[in-house]
């Protein structure tokens, strides 16, 4: 049973991919991904749906089916992962995961419709979520989910200065318009969708101050909207490039390792490019990280001789 459990988990698990099968059943699970939100798409223009509803049926129960049998097997192996494998509960543990989380939503809205009595095309929306099942194939979707992950503070703060914000925008610009504007302006919730859409600089010009006042104080809202809409992005931005940092400098660290012996063997080449796999980094940017290790140890070989390896200085 643990042989079992730890095949099925070297095949589904994104981090070997070294034998055929693994990338052939990575490949078909992609391509049925990409055939599944297709046909919720077209679901939705009601010539095509009326013409292949049968099809587009067919589709939903095929996927759901193979998606179900993912999911049940990715629990079932989810002791042999290496990182719930050390849990009081694994299975548990992986269930409560984000990327498990993501294979159940993708399932989900299929056994609800014969669950629970719902709008039918609330549940095909919620089937576009399984859209979200590429970021297991993706490693930029993982990177980007990583930074999310380790920027939760930062992400919150830049939250919770714009509710603030925007109950203070709201609030001033109730005081300043609400005599004139009842309608759009009467009270501060009622405000708030006119300073939601200043401060995100969306600005839809649906409710716009008319007072000296209102004009004003909208003008200063606008500017700091300005920078609030930044402040996501940096912090996007700056955990994006401190991670590609360090993921670079882990390579650096395993082709100095790898070098040590002046030589890099066929055992060592295939473990560097399954952590080149596993960082998410490109083979160009692997080749210039060996280029600068290699070029730095030429260097640093200079002044060494080349029988001894003792310092010439």
């Amino acid at each position: 049973m643990g042989q079992l459990q730890k095949l099925i988990h070297e095949k589904l698990d994104p981090s070997d991919r070294t034998d055929r099968v693994g990338r052939y059943l990575d490949l078909f699970l992609i391509t049925l991904i990409a055939i599944n939100v297709a046909a919720v798409v077209l679901e939705t223009v009601g010539s095509i749906n009326a013409r292949f509803h049968t099809a587009f049926w067919v589709i939903e129960v095929i996927s759901v089916v193979v998606f179900s049998v993912e999911y049940i097997a990715r629990v079932w192996a989810s002791p042999e992962h290496p990182e719930f494998q050390d849990k009081a509960h694994p299975r548990l543990a992986y269930m409560l995961s984000p990327l498990a989380l993501i294979d159940l939503l993708a399932i989900l809205p299929f056994y609800l419709g014969f669950i629970v009595d719902m709008d039918l095309r609330f549940l095909r929306v919620l089937r576009l979520l399984r859209i979200l099942k590429l970021t297991r194939y993706s490693s930029a979707m993982s990177m980007l989910l990583d930074v999310f992950r380790e920027e939760a503070n930062a992400f919150f703060a830049g939250f919770f200065i714009l509710i603030v914000l925007l109950v203070l925008a709201a609030s001033g610009a109730y005081l300043a318009e609400h005599e004139v504007q009842p309608d759009k302006f009467g009270s501060i919730p009622a405000a708030m969708w006119w300073a939601m859409a200043t401060l995100t600089t969306v600005g839809y010009g649906d409710v716009t101050p008319i007072t000296p006042a209102g004009q004003i104080f909208g003008s200063l809202v606008g500017v700091v909207g300005i920078g609030i809409a930044a402040l996501p992005a940096g912090i996007l931005a700056s955990g994006m490039a401190d991670l590609l940092r360090r993921r670079r400098a882990e390579l650096t660290k395993q082709l100095r390792v790898a070098l040590e012996d002046g030589v890099i063997d066929a055992n060592e080449e295939e473990e560097l490019e399954q952590i080149r796999r596993d960082l998410g980094l490109s083979k160009r940017v692997a080749e210039e990280i060996r280029d600068d290790v290699q070029r730095s140890r030429k260097h640093a070989g200079l002044g060494q001789c080349p029988h001894c390896g003792r310092n010439l200085g």
